[in-house]
């Protein structure tokens, strides 16, 4: 007889790989968060279904003082999770969009994508497109008027914003080099600029703060495993989705690209990493801005969007998009 199947990837419980190739995803109703909802009932919220052929939801939240006399911004916020874990009902995730919804006063869209192991790079990125891509048709019927009533009556097509934390910071990435500067791709929808917080990006070669203390929630040896698991197969940490600066990445020079804001904890594993990406694009002349925030680790934004180092974030995201909207 056989050995039996045993666990040989172990994501925090939430996600187990055995050695037959079986999955097991814990449901949302089996995980332990302790994180509870702080809703002030100031933002509205419902799920909508904007790729049927994934199963793909999003939730999207409305201030509740929003009024048809004045349109919002669109701000799209991807969710982090090593493109393993994850989803925009989390409360972790739901908490962090309320907060961008009321203190950015915006339409927040939060959509969930397909993850790993399952579904490996690129298809989170793909799921991403797909999202904006619904946004877009939104934007299409809102002429005639059949689009959804919240996207009707309040959203701003022409002043969309991409916020993403860890991977979703690395989709946001991506999408910014897919749609390029204008984002004619998806007109009548304007992408006016990106938020990175703390990217989700990799590579063979270690920074320093990659090979220095953990973090309380984070370790280099969660992010191997988040690697490992979301990588198409037989690739390395230097794969072009992984490493935008890679021996085979394409080269960011001659690409147009919308104004970055890249936001970081001091004391992030991440930390070395995002800075030479943004010293990097700086050095290529494009519009970037990078803002760390000493002491803070990794997801600080999504884990206390009420706490006060956030409050200032959030300040800087809201002077990113007043100095991008025209």
């Amino acid at each position: 007889m056989g050995s039996l199947p045993h666990i040989v990837e172990d994501c925090m419980g939430i996600l187990q790989v055995f050695s037959d190739g079986t999955i097991n995803r814990c449901s949302l109703m089996d995980i332990d968060f302790n994180i509870p909802v702080v809703d002030d009932n100031s933002v509205a919220f419902k799920d909508v279904t904007f790729d049927k052929r994934h199963d793909l939801s999003l939730r999207l939240y409305k201030p509740k003082s929003a009024n048809s006399n004045s349109k919002l911004p669109v701000v799209f916020y991807f969710h982090g999770g090593g493109f393993c874990v994850g989803s925009c009902v989390w409360p972790n995730c739901h908490n962090c969009c309320l907060r961008l919804s009321a203190g950015l006063h915006a339409l927040v869209v939060a959509p969930d994508y397909r993850l790993a192991p399952e579904h490996k790079l690129p298809a989170p990125i793909d799921d991403a497109v797909s999202a904006v891509e619904w946004l877009q048709r939104e934007a299409l019927m809102s002429k005639s008027g059949d689009c959804d009533a919240w996207m009707g009556g309040t959203a701003d097509f022409d002043r969309v914003f991409i916020v993403g934390d860890s991977s979703g910071g690395n989709m946001a990435h991506h999408l910014a080099v897919r749609l390029g500067a204008g984002s004619a791709k998806v007109a009548p929808v304007r992408v006016r600029g990106y938020v990175l917080l703390a990217p989700f990006f990799g590579g063979v070669e270690r920074t320093r703060s990659e090979e220095g203390p953990c973090e309380a929630l984070l370790s280099l040896d969660i992010l191997d495993r988040f690697w490992r698991l979301s990588m198409p197969a037989a690739e390395t940490r230097d794969h072009p989705l992984v490493n935008p600066f890679g021996p085979n990445s394409p080269n960011l020079e001659k690409v147009a690209l919308d104004p970055i804001l890249v936001i970081v904890g001091g004391n992030e594993i991440l930390k070395d990493r995002v800075e030479s990406y943004w010293r990097k694009l700086k050095d290529l002349g494009k519009k970037i801005e990078y803002v760390e925030f000493e002491g803070q680790q990794h997801g600080f934004l999504t884990a206390d969007p009420y706490s006060e180092v956030s409050n200032e974030a959030l300040q800087f995201i809201k002077r990113f998009m007043i100095e991008n909207s025209n």
